[in-house]
Order: structure tokens, then C-alpha cells, then sequence
């Protein structure tokens, strides 16, 4: 199999990267991991080194660079098939990656007003109206997934997946940011924080000693 490197921003913030590493994570192999403090002056420079994109995660295997979170999941779910990081059944698996697409592209308010920090605690903070839209729209995604394919465990698709993967940050950050929620919405959440790789990630974020200081 393939030796490892994988390049992220500093825990405690980097939600992209955090989708990147529970993909990893998932498989079970091991790897190096490089960790790159976020919004200093060499940050930039410094994620350059990894890739033209100038972006994290980037995942190296072997000589061969990916520097997409979705892309790295998709890379191992094929390298890693015993993994289950997709759905089996092609109709749930379908709609998984349905739903990873849109958390890739859409929830640009959430993103923006409540972003991701896994130590501080906000809770009732930066409930805007169009952040609470997306909250919204994402809760229903849940509870469509949830209804359709979520028989055979807690998670969106019964079995963690890819789609969990994606919405991981999500989850983090209504907790960060006490968003209210229904009981079915807040069993998922409360599923996806007793991972065992969340509660590591949070931990290490913990240990960080950077501190962005978002207005």
C-alpha cells in the first residue's frame, strides 16, 4: 500500500482538513501528518511548499498529490475498499455522494458566520438568519438520509461514511455555537462527536498553542 503524508492546517480550526484526516484516519494506515499553523505569515507560503493550490489537506502517496478533501476521500474509498468509506448499496451510495457534493459547495453563510473552532465554546453566538437557513437545510438533509438509508446504525447512511466525513465540521460547529436543534438532528450530532477520531482530534487541538483571534 501506499506510504502516507498528510499535510493540514493547525486542528483546532482547519475544517477542511479535518475531512481529509478522518478519510485517512478511517482506513486505518498509518501516515506521517504535517501540521501547518493557519493565518500567520507563513502560512501561505508554507502550504505552497505542498501544493500549487496553496491550500490544505493535501494527501501524498507514493509521488502523487491530492489537495482536495473530497478527492482524498474518493482516492481511499478505492484504495481502501475493505473500508467501507462509501455506501455498498449503489442507490445509498448515490445518495451520499450527493449530499458530500453540496456540503463541498454550498453553506457558504454557516461557514462564514459560525467558523470552525473545536476548543472555544459560543454557544447563542452568530445565529444570523441566513447561517440559521443553512443549519436548516443541512438538518433536513440529515433526517432525509437518515429516513432513507439510516436503518443499520446512527449514522447518516447507517455504517460512518464519506457523507459523515463531510459533515463532521458541520457538526462541530453547532456544537461550538449551541445551535438548537431536534432530537433526531441532535442524536446525529451527538453520534458523531463519540467518534473515537473526533474526540483524538480534539484532543490534539486542545495541545495547539495557536490562537486566531476572529472578530
Amino acid at each position: 500500500m501506499p506510504r502516507f503524508t498528510l499535510v493540514v492546517g493547525n486542528k483546532r480550526y482547519s475544517s477542511w482538513s479535518l475531512r481529509g484526516w478522518l478519510a485517512l484516519e478511517a482506513t486505518g494506515a498509518p501516515f506521517e501528518e504535517i501540521v501547518i499553523p493557519m493565518d500567520r505569515p507563513e502560512t501561505r507560503a508554507a502550504m505552497l511548499a505542498h501544493s500549487a493550490a496553496g491550500k490544505v489537506p493535501v494527501l501524498k502517496a507514493d509521488g502523487l498529490t491530492i489537495w482536495d478533501s473530497l478527492a482524498i476521500g474518493e482516492y481511499l474509498a478505492e484504495t481502501y475498499p475493505e473500508a467501507g468509506l462509501w455506501p455498498a448499496d449503489p442507490a445509498a451510495r448515490a445518495v451520499a455522494r450527493s449530499a458530500a457534493a453540496e456540503m463541498h459547495s454550498s453553506f457558504a453563510d454557516l461557514r462564514r458566520t459560525m467558523p470552525m473552532d473545536v476548543v472555544d465554546s459560543r454557544s447563542g453566538r452568530d445565529h444570523t438568519p441566513e447561517a440559521l437557513a443553512d443549519v436548516a437545510r443541512i438538518v433536513a438533509l440529515w433526517a432525509e438520509c437518515r429516513a432513507r438509508h439510516g436503518a443499520g446504525g446512527p449514522f447518516l447512511f447507517g455504517r460512518y461514511c464519506l457523507a459523515d466525513i463531510m459533515y463532521a465540521p458541520v457538526v462541530t460547529r453547532l456544537v461550538t455555537y449551541g445551535v438548537p436543534l431536534d432530537d433526531a438532528a441532535r442524536a446525529y450530532v451527538d453520534a458523531v462527536m463519540g467518534l473515537p477520531a473526533i474526540r483524538k482530534w480534539i484532543a490534539a487541538a486542545r495541545q495547539e498553542p495557536w490562537v486566531i483571534d476572529y472578530p
